[in-house]
């Protein structure tokens, strides 16, 4: 398994080892004890999640607050997105800033986007089925997200040629200046 930092150091593209031949493939998708010594902490995952969404879908810029934060581990296991991750610790040197990283079923990259970040994605392929790992459990009282087009953090989205379709909370989501965030 290999690590590598983003523009926002703690925010990382996991890349598993990879076996394949004419067959198909192989690769070990989760294992904590190497992520955690590669890592270099302990992270415990709670609960996994599947979403299933087709081209052009945007979901995000979405995160929880204390006392139910979520670090991330995602994944697509068919098609391909754009990954977002975006700093909401007003104490970071990073606040408000982005990275983002394209996901997909043939680089079988994943993103670690740990607890003080906002996360969102938008479905390049026809369709893309993303899986992610989360250090607590879902805690609808504690929800929180960002507008995905705040022109303070400038995300630049793959422009696909149509608005992408969102749902109704995150095209209602507070502007950067406005949202819920980390001290």
């Amino acid at each position: 398994m290999k690590l590598t930092p983003t523009k926002l150091p703690e925010v990382l593209i996991v890349e598993p080892r990879v076996f394949g031949d004419a067959r198909g493939f192989f690769t070990e998708s989760w294992n904590e004890q190497v992520f955690n010594q590669t890592l270099g902490q302990e992270i415990r995952f709670v609960q996994d999640n599947h979403s299933r969404s087709a081209r052009g879908v945007l979901r995000g810029l979405h995160y929880q607050l204390a006392p139910h934060t979520q670090g991330k581990l995602v994944r697509v296991v068919k098609g391909a997105v754009f990954d977002v991750a975006v700093d909401m610790r007003r104490s970071s040197p990073n606040f408000g800033r982005w990275a983002g990283v394209e996901l997909s079923e043939d680089n079988h990259r994943q993103l670690w986007v740990p607890p003080g970040f906002a996360h969102g994605f938008l479905v390049l392929s026809e369709s893309a089925d993303f899986l992610y790992k989360t250090t607590d459990f879902y805690a609808p009282h504690s929800e929180a997200c960002v507008r995905w087009d705040d022109p303070a953090i400038g995300i630049q989205w793959p422009d696909e040629g149509v608005p992408p379709l969102l749902a109704e909370k995150d095209a209602k989501a507070p502007l950067l200046a406005q949202a819920s965030t980390f001290a």
